[in-house]
């Protein structure tokens, strides 16, 4: 009994290998995976359209895109088209691998199945005979029954397996689900469920309406254009360009993918016709219950070929719409290259343009400064001649720069705000500097030929520039002779709190020395003192007018009125170990040396007498 129990075990589980070489020949062109690869091939394509829309910005450009979009709903709709027909031609061979199935394992099963209800009917038959016997046929009986629950178990474990080999339907579930995958990426797609053309249709409209900047620039004409607006006019149609051309060859990439898929269904196409003439042949001579088993073969070869057709024709008719999506995207490559040109054109005359005016105002500017320098020889004018053709000829360059690199102005308000913001930022100690030279020249400023004292440095000023001044060193050894160095100060200093700026007044020639000398002890020091004065008013009495006018000159300026005496003087000073005399008295710039030489011969004179007596 147990060898009949694996018999028919191994008799179930051969049926059910066998199901693979018993299976009729396929039907689909494509598998599963071929067909949702081609789905997400074609869907990504599809998104390069809202690309397409990024990138365009003339009306001619929304032109195409409105085309290319269509013609991109058509090739959806189609794409979608082909997986539906080739996900029903799966599921014909899920149905006849699951018959093919049923024929071989679940009626090997029934079969075995049977056999054990004929053993149990038998047993049953001889337990019946044996329990009208005598009573000794007890063990008899015992041994059937033991027999008939064998049966009964054999008959339960065939019966649910004959019920799980009908149950599962594993082809089937897998055409299932590649249908329910191609509804689910269908219902992602507006093109693939018929709400397309509404928005295929408003899409151009939205987008003429749209207020970018850069689609109001693209469409206006070149020689609006300032350099700055033209230079990203001429990236921005280099992008565009290689965009469309990405994009065309992303398109060739889906096309040859469907082309290459167009094989299988013609030669699908092919046996199928074979078939059907083969069979028209046989209907001839057939007669009776063969010509109703060739009816059915037609009527399936039928049903194969409009499935088959409904693959091969929308391939065709992908092609065609894939040569025209192509084109359009051809012309718009040639008419955004040619954009491209006629930018790069403009834009190379505008800074062409550009240049020959920059070194026109510098040649001018040149020319002005040498002008200047033959025929001005009055260092004041000269200066302000040359200051005149700084401030002009740099405002010129402004203005260029600003008309240039400007489109309207409200690109030039914002080119000139983010200049002055960047000026203030990155050349603040430069406009600190630029601000001061308007200080510096101011009534009582700086001119050239000046003589001004920086710090610890004097000097005459050779150049007054609008950033810096120019000083040539003097001695400091009374002397004021030029040392041959040339000092150079930013005008900021002005605004210096340390350092400080010293100049005369405009036509005064005039300082004070002081010095201090050691009286001899015992002298008379109010004799010592009167014969000093004399002696310093001796020498000061060669300038005395000259330095009167000046003094009056600084009295005038003063907001003081009270009346200066420009006589020198002579103060005692009085300590614990000698008597200093101090001794004031002013003198003329330009002879100073000379002044303070014979007021120091004439003092040391008089000290001298007062020593030896």
């Amino acid at each position: 009994m147990h060898a009949r129990i694996a018999t028919v075990v191994l008799m179930g589980i051969a049926a059910l290998a066998a199901r693979a070489a018993d299976a009729p020949d396929a039907r689909a062109v494509m598998t599963g995976d071929q067909v949702v690869q081609i789905l997400d091939e074609t869907v990504d394509w599809y998104r390069t359209l809202g690309v397409q829309q990024q990138a365009a910005t003339q009306p001619s450009d929304l032109l195409i895109l409105y085309a290319n979009r269509q013609t991109a709903d058509k090739v959806v709709a189609l794409a979608f088209e082909i997986a539906r027909a080739n996900a029903e031609l799966l599921s014909s061979d899920a149905s006849l691998q699951k018959e093919a199935e049923d024929a071989g394992s679940v009626q090997s099963l029934n079969r075995s199945r049977q056999k054990l209800d004929e053993q149990k009917a038998s047993i049953q038959a001889e337990i019946a005979a044996a329990r009208r016997q005598l009573p000794g046929a007890q063990s008899r009986i015992a041994l059937l029954e033991a027999q008939l629950d064998l049966v009964n178990a054999r008959r339960n474990m065939l019966l649910n397996m004959t019920r799980f080999a009908g149950d599962t339907d594993t082809t089937g579930f897998g055409a299932n689900a590649l249908k329910a995958h191609i509804d689910a990426i269908a219902a992602s797609i507006p093109a693939a469920s018929g709400a397309a053309d509404m928005t295929a249709a408003a899409m151009p409209a939205a987008a003429m309406t749209e207020s970018d900047p850069a689609r109001v620039a693209m469409s206006a004409p070149l020689s609006r254009f300032g350099i700055w607006d033209l230079a990203a006019t001429v990236f921005r149609l280099a992008a565009k360009a290689r965009t469309i051309e990405q994009i065309d060859q992303r398109t060739a990439e889906v096309q040859q993918t469907f082309t290459e898929i167009r094989t299988p269904p013609l030669e699908q196409l092919k046996r199928l016709s074979d078939r059907g003439d083969a069979l028209a042949a046989e209907a001839e001579s057939a007669k009776g219950a063969s010509l109703r088993g060739m009816r059915d073969q037609y009527d399936t070869l039928a049903w194969l070929f409009q499935q088959t057709s409904s693959i091969a024709t929308p391939l065709s008719k992908a092609g065609v719409l894939f040569d025209q999506y192509r084109n359009n995207l051809a012309n718009w490559r040639d008419a955004a290259r040619k954009q491209y040109r006629d930018a790069l054109e403009a834009l190379g005359l505008r800074v062409a343009l550009f240049a020959g005016l920059l070194a026109v105002v510098f040649v001018l500017g040149q020319l002005w400064r040498r002008a200047v320098y033959r025929y001005v020889h009055e260092p004041r004018r000269r200066s302000r001649l040359l200051l005149l053709q700084k401030i002009v000829g740099w405002t010129v360059v402004v203005v260029i720069v600003a008309a240039t690199f400007t489109t309207e102005i409200g690109s030039l308000a914002t080119f000139a705000g983010l200049i002055t913001a960047g000026l203030a930022v990155a050349m603040q100690s430069v406009l600190i500097s630029f601000v001061g030279y308007f200080f510096l020249i101011g009534k009582y400023g700086i001119r050239v030929g000046d003589r001004v004292q920086v710090g610890s440095v004097t000097g005459e000023v050779i150049e007054m520039g609008l950033v810096r001044m120019h000083l040539m060193e003097l001695s400091g050894d009374g002397s004021m002779s030029p040392t041959g160095r040339v000092v150079a100060f930013a005008n900021s200093i002005i605004f210096q709190a340390a350092g400080g700026l010293f100049k005369q007044m405009p036509g005064v020639d005039l300082a004070w020395r002081e010095v201090i000398f050691n009286l001899p002890a015992g002298a008379d020091y109010t004799a010592l003192k009167e014969e000093m004065v004399q002696a310093v008013t001796r020498v000061s009495a060669d300038y005395r007018e000259d330095i009167a006018r000046q003094t009056r000159e600084i009295q005038k300026a003063a907001s003081s009125r009270e009346p200066g005496d420009p006589a020198p003087s002579v103060q005692l000073r009085f300590s614990a170990s000698s008597v200093d005399a101090i001794v004031r008295y002013p003198v003329q710039l330009s002879h100073a040396a000379e002044i303070d030489e014979r007021v120091s011969r004439e003092l040391l004179a008089v000290i001298s007498a007062h020593t030896a007596a």
